[in-house]
């Protein structure tokens, strides 16, 4: 027989904001991965995402200040691929992660959750040697291009390619990390490269040419960012994971007003990069777009649609499901505890802006 008490109790437990249900002791260090290796020292900086601005900002470390725990940021030039090995060996709890790596984590089994949207829509581009006679992307059959492979952009690229009838085998990629890529294209060493916002620091020197741009070609070749946690960590100190989600959308909500642009920018150009070339990446881009924390269905399908696609270009061996992925309990009670209920613009799967900014309409 059903005990109807005990599963009206379980119900409510279930139901209970997050912060409630905590019954552990907070932990003594939170460990914050982040998939790039960042520039500078005390702190170490690094721009386009507003977890960097959460982290400027100091605004975790005065949420947790009263539970005791202090936050260690760990920062990994392997990008993504080396997040994923620190998640497996449990030595990270949260990490700021592009959406490949995550894919390629969570297929091979390791359990994880992502929390809160930070670098959603975030560009990709292909440079190349100043002089080159390539001009769009059906010039690169058999042509070297380098590419970060493992990363978010790896699967970006070749997503962009095989849109325009090329095969990854179409094309001679070679994996070079941003640096890397970077110095072979001004040697030109190289035919082509894709990356970020560090390809218009060639331009401007005159060492290269950026000829496509995924924000003027298709959605469908942005790059998706989250933060991730640990499953067990989740389960185990959802009061920890919610003050940090809180802290996102909080300093998000500050940065995304529009009569701050310039000095979003400038924020960022103390970091790896000069604000004239975040101000490039964010032409006729919203700042609550490119800032917004939500986990609403277009970001749940570019993650399906990386998922599919990672598996049909062999870049993992099986598909994993997503949708159970996304946790939005935490997201969902900043935005009430915060009243931002109105503010981030909501986007279905096909990229169009839903009828209603309310959180609802992404259910």
């Amino acid at each position: 027989m059903i005990d109807r008490r005990r599963l009206l109790q379980s119900a409510a437990l279930l139901a209970a904001p997050a912060l409630a249900r905590a019954s552990n002791p907070p932990p003594p260090v939170l460990r914050f991965g982040v998939a790039t290796g960042g520039v500078g020292s005390n702190p170490v900086r690094w721009g386009g995402t507003p977890t960097s601005l959460v982290r400027n900002a100091g605004e975790i470390e005065r949420a947790l200040a009263a539970d005791g725990t202090k936050v260690e940021w760990i920062f990994f030039k392997g990008a993504g691929p080396a997040v994923n090995e620190a998640f497996v060996n449990k030595q990270i709890d949260l990490a700021w992660q592009g959406d490949l790596p995550s894919i390629v984590h969570r297929a091979n089994g390791v359990k994880t959750r992502i929390l809160v949207g930070s670098g959603v829509r975030a560009g990709q581009y292909l440079a190349v040697p100043t002089g080159s006679s390539i001009s769009k992307l059906e010039d690169l059959r058999g042509k070297r291009v380098a590419v970060f492979k493992g990363t978010n952009l790896h699967l970006a690229a070749v997503r962009a390619l095989d849109a325009h009838g090329l095969k990854e085998s179409d094309v001679r990629l070679v994996n070079f990390d941003l640096a890397g890529g970077q110095a072979a294209l001004a040697a030109k060493d190289i035919d082509a490269a894709f990356g970020y916002v560090e390809l218009f620091a060639l331009q401007a020197r005159g060492a290269a040419q950026v000829v496509w741009s995924a924000h003027d070609d298709s959605y469908r070749f942005t790059r998706q960012l989250a933060i991730l946690g640990r499953d067990d960590f989740v389960q185990q100190q959802p009061q920890i994971v919610q003050k940090v989600v809180t802290a996102h959308l909080k300093v998000g909500r500050e940065w995304a007003d529009e009569s701050r642009r310039a000095e979003l920018f400038e924020e960022w150009g103390k970091a790896e990069l000069p604000a004239a070339l975040w101000r490039q990446d964010f032409i006729g881009q919203p700042l609550k777009v490119r800032l917004s924390p939500l986990l609403d269905p277009f970001l749940v399908a570019r993650y399906e649609d990386a998922a599919d696609e990672a598996f049909r270009l062999k870049l993992i061996r099986s598909k994993p499901e997503v949708k159970s992925w996304f946790d939005r309990r935490f997201v969902d009670a900043a935005i009430k505890q915060l009243g931002q209920q109105d503010y981030w613009p909501a986007y279905g799967a096909d990229g169009q802006l839903l009828g209603s900014q309310a959180v609802a309409a992404v259910r």
